[in-house]
Parts: C-alpha cells; sequence; structure tokens
C-alpha cells in the first residue's frame, strides 16, 4: 500500500530539516561528534571529520578510542576519563579537559558531554563538542601564575612593612623569595657606598666561610654587574660562564643555575640578591621577573631601614648630647650656686652689717643730717634687698634642701616659696619619699616640679595648685595640677622663636633620659595636670653600685 501525500510531505520536510541541521553543524568552528553506547562514532561534523579522517576512510562507523585516541580499548583511568560511561550512568552532562600532545606541542581540548535521549526518554548515545582550549588553558595558567606572584609580593611587602631591622627585613624577603620558586640557595649582598664593593649581609645555603669573606668590587663578576647595571642577569649553567670571578662559586659551592637581581630604591642600585641551585637550567624568565618585582619591594624597605638606622642614631646622639648639656647645665648651676654663696652672698652679708654698723654709730654721734640718715638707711635696705634676692637665685640654682633634706622636702619648700606669696594655695602629699634615691632621678624630679611651678606661676592665672608624689619600689609618678585658664595641647608641638613651649620641651626630654615619661593634659578653662612616670629599678641598681657613702 503506497505512502500517503501527507507522510510523503512529511518525509521530505525531514529530510530537508536534517539536510539543515547538517548544515548548521558543519558551520560550527567546534567539533560535534555524536557517540552510541557501543561507543562508536555515528555523526561527525565537518571540523571533527576534517582532523580524524584519513584519505577515504571516515570515522563514522568506527570506535572513538580509535579514532580520537589511538587505542584498541575504551579510555580508562588513570591515563583518561572516558565521560561516556560517565554520561551513560548519570544521565548528565559533563565537561572535561585532556590533553593532547601533537607534533611535539601540547595541546588542551575542552570536552562538553551531553546526553541524547529516545522519544522514551532512554539514552541511547551522547553527543561531544571538543574545542581546543590551549589558549584558554595558558591565559588561566598566567593568570594563577601572576596571581601567586602577587600574593608573594603582597606577603613580603606585609612582612617587611612592620620592621625596622634590617637584618630581619633580609631574612624574610630571603626566605620567600627562595620559597615561591622552590629554591634552596641564595643570598642578598649590600653595596658599602665608600668601598664601592658588595658583601653578603644574609644568605641560605651558601657556605659561611664563603660568604663572610666574600667583597666583590662594583662592576667586576655577576653580581657586580647588576649592581652596576641595574638589570637582572639569568644564566643556566654559570659553571660555563667564562672566566667567573668568584672560582668558588662553582667549584667549592657547586653552583649552576643561578639569577641575580638588583635591589632598587628610586632608581639607585643598593643591593643584589643571588639565588642559585645546583641543578642547571632550573630558573626560567618567568622566576627572573618575579625576583626582579620582589627586588624593588625588598630596595624600598632596604632603604627604610637604613634611614629609621640613621634617624635613630641621631636620636641616640642626640640624647647623648642634651644629657651631656644637662649634666654640664647642673655642674655650671652648683658651680654658680657655689660662688655666689661663697663670694657674693658673703660679701653682700658683710656690706650690710658695715651699713648696719655705720647707721649704729651715726645715731650714736648724734648726726641730725636727715638727709644722710635717709640715703644711708636707703642703701642699707637695698643692701639686704640684694642679699636675699642672691639667696633667692642660689636656691633656684641649686637648692641646698635637695641635697640636705631630700626631694620631697626641697619641691615642697619650692612650690610653697614661689606659689603662696603671689597668692596660689598649694597642697601637696607625698607617699613612699622616705627613703633616698639616686640623685639623677632626684634632680629630674625637682627640676620637673620647679618647671611645672614655674609654668603655672606665669602663665595658669590659677588660685589653686596641687602637688603629689608617690613612689613605691619600681618607679616614682610626679602629679602636678592646677585650676586656671589652662590652654589647647594640640597647638603646642614645637618651640616658639619667643620660646613659647621651652617649659614643656624641656620636662619631656629631662625624663625621657631617666627612662621615664611624660603627659600633659590641659584644654582652655579646665586648667592643666603635668603627670610624670619615672622608672626606678636601673636608678636603685646604680645606687647599689655606688655604696652607701657614695653621696
Amino acid at each position: 500500500m503506497g505512502k500517503s501525500k501527507t507522510e510523503i510531505q512529511q518525509a521530505a520536510e525531514t529530510e530537508a530539516l536534517n539536510l539543515s541541521l547538517q548544515d548548521i553543524v558543519d558551520g560550527v568552528e567546534d567539533e560535534v561528534v555524536v557517540i552510541d553506547s557501543a561507543y562508536r562514532v555515528v555523526f561527525a561534523n565537518s571540523a571533527a571529520r576534517s582532523r580524524f579522517q584519513k584519505g577515504t576512510e571516515s570515522p563514522i562507523g568506527r570506535h572513538c578510542y580509535e579514532v580520537f585516541r589511538e587505542r584498541d580499548k575504551p579510555c580508562r583511568p588513570p591515563l583518561w576519563d572516558c565521560p561516556l560511561m560517565e554520561v551513560l550512568k548519570s544521565g548528565r552532562g559533563t565537561i572535561v579537559y585532556h590533553p593532547v600532545r601533537t607534533h611535539g606541542t601540547d595541546r588542551y581540548f575542552k570536552i562538553s558531554v551531553y546526553p541524547l535521549r529516545d522519544s522514551y526518554g532512554n539514552i541511547k548515545a551522547v553527543v561531544e563538542l571538543m574545542r581546543d582550549a590551549t589558549t584558554e588553558r595558558e591565559l588561566e595558567s598566567q593568570i594563577l601564575r601572576r596571581h601567586h606572584q602577587l600574593l608573594v609580593l603582597n606577603r613580603i611587602s606585609s612582612a617587611v612593612s612592620g620592621l625596622w631591622d634590617l637584618d630581619a627585613i633580609l631574612r624574610i624577603a630571603l626566605d620567600n623569595a627562595l620559597e615561591v620558586i622552590n629554591g634552596m640557595i641564595g643570598g642578598i649582598l649590600l653595596v658599602d657606598e665608600e668601598a664601592k664593593t658588595l658583601h653578603y649581609r644574609v644568605h641560605h645555603g651558601l657556605s659561611a666561610r664563603y660568604a663572610e669573606e666574600m667583597r666583590m668590587p662594583v662592576g667586576e663578576g655577576i653580581a657586580g654587574r647588576v649592581a652596576q647595571t641595574g638589570k637582572p642577569m639569568l644564566l643556566q649553567d654559570i659553571s660555563k660562564e667564562p672566566g667567573p670571578a668568584h672560582p668558588d662559586l662553582v667549584s667549592g659551592e657547586g653552583l649552576k643555575g643561578f639569577v641575580s637581581i638588583p635591589l632598587k630604591a628610586k632608581d639607585k642600585v643598593v643591593g643584589v640578591m643571588n639565588i642559585a641551585s645546583h641543578t642547571a637550567g632550573q630558573f626560567g624568565k618567568d622566576d627572573m621577573s618575579l625576583l626582579d618585582s620582589i627586588g624593588d619591594c625588598i630596595g624600598i624597605a632596604i632603604e627604610q631601614a637604613t634611614l629609621y638606622e640613621r634617624l635613630a642614631n641621631a636620636s641616640q646622639r642626640y640624647q647623648a648630647l642634651l644629657q651631656r648639656a644637662l649634666t654640664s647645665q647642673e655642674e655650671e648651676r652648683k658651680r654658680i650656686a657655689r660662688e655666689l654663696h661663697d663670694e657674693t652672698s658673703q660679701s653682700l652679708t658683710s656690706l650690710t652689717l658695715s651699713l648696719q654698723a655705720i647707721i649704729g654709730m651715726a645715731e650714736m654721734k648724734g648726726i641730725r643730717d636727715a638727709n644722710f640718715m635717709e640715703r644711708l638707711r636707703a642703701t642699707h635696705a637695698y643692701t639686704v634687698h640684694a642679699g636675699n634676692e642672691i639667696v633667692k637665685l642660689m636656691k633656684e640654682l641649686r637648692p641646698t634642701l635637695l641635697d640636705e633634706l631630700g626631694m620631697s622636702v626641697a619641691i615642697h619648700r619650692y612650690a610653697k616659696d614661689t606659689l603662696q606669696v603671689k597668692g596660689i594655695n598649694v597642697a601637696a602629699e607625698f607617699i613612699g619619699v622616705e627613703r633616698r634615691l639616686s640623685p639623677e632621678v632626684e634632680i629630674t624630679l625637682f627640676r620637673v616640679a620647679q618647671g611645672a611651678i614655674g609654668n603655672i606661676l606665669e602663665h595658669s592665672g590659677a588660685k589653686n595648685a596641687s602637688i603629689k608624689l608617690e613612689c613605691n619600689a619600681n618607679k616614682c609618678v610626679l602629679r602636678i595640677e592646677d585650676d586656671g585658664k589652662g590652654f589647647d595641647v594640640d597647638k603646642l608641638t614645637r618651640v616658639d622663636p619667643n620660646g613659647r613651649g621651652a617649659g614643656l620641651f624641656t620636662i619631656k626630654e629631662r625624663v625621657k633620659l631617666v627612662g621615664g615619661n611624660c603627659s600633659v593634659e590641659s584644654r582652655p578653662g579646665q586648667g592643666t595636670k603635668v603627670t610624670v612616670n619615672v622608672p626606678l629599678t636601673r636608678s636603685l641598681a646604680n645606687e647599689k653600685d655606688k655604696g652607701t657613702n657614695s653621696r
């Protein structure tokens, strides 16, 4: 019985549709193949046929593992994972990457596999879309490599940014550089600006004798040329280099693979990092590029650490000079006070007594010249006043109470003599001050109190002031407060040309010299509070060293 007109028309449309699908799939750049459950290729588009068809032999009807892998049996782990069986079992699509070596080149193919079902939902075959993903994999690998390099640079930067010790910075940097390229041998050399040589500051995997004795002139040898040119050098085998500057690198240390990187700070080479291996050709251009980036980071860290070291040395010299200046100042105060006492004060005392005697004699003789007697008594009064001012000056220069009765009495007396006579009430409290402290602590605390009391008198406009000194076995804490007009502490950051701020600056520097600290709290309209902490451990040890009769 013949086909109906409708069936004939449907068959024609189906054939036309199949032809259209074939044309569409042949136009796809990806390789498209259909494989049945028996591993046979039942369909292949133009891209697949052109790569796998040999002469007149078509891949259609042949086993996929014969066509694609040139094997005589289905693919099995660990060499290949067969996506066909996975899709047939799971009923879900999958994506795998397969490496393929063609013409001596490794290439990667991305294979997307999806199930094909019949009208009953049974999986009869799979469709595989194969795409050359070599470029994609290389790009991904490069991105991952760059990401890893950034992580390493960040780790080194974070590790060295919070450090100021140069040796610690260089050790951390070298360890990280060796770790990132799986190296075992390396060292960092610094440039000696005066001698124009390089020497190892830190090293790993090199003999101590070689590293300690090595001195390389800038411009000679590999590291010397790198230091001179500022350009990195990569050697696949240093043992084959003609006439190495230091044969010990080859014969004694047995080095072959070698990378030398300049360490720069603002385009100035401050050092060189050498990374080496006992295996030739271990390092490549990527390693050199990464190490070069690490070198820039290390160079900046070296410059910062060097500047910090210079600053620390300058600070130590400044502290030493300040200590000497303050010590000389105290010695000069004592000398002047002693001369005022031994010469000026005694002379004024003699003059006062002589004037007093003259006045008495004039009265006894009945001299009636009123103008003469008035001038004589005025001269006597001026002399007495001058004597009192000299005594006051001697107390300012070197209070005898500090030497005779101790620090607390001297501070209390000075506060009363200075402030109470000007109408400022003084409250004082002293705790734990029964024993004498070292001279440096006592004079420091007295001078601090003297300076703070002077500021209260001159600047505060206060009505009340309080002094509290509390000492224990470990420290002394001195607090001096007033209820005056106060000031903005944040604005007092330096000593002005007119001298404003010099008092607080001197107080803080004095306290720092004995290992203590000083804080000033003040706000406009809220008074001022000066707190000083001075440790006693070092001072007491010094006292023991001096002996009981040393004062």
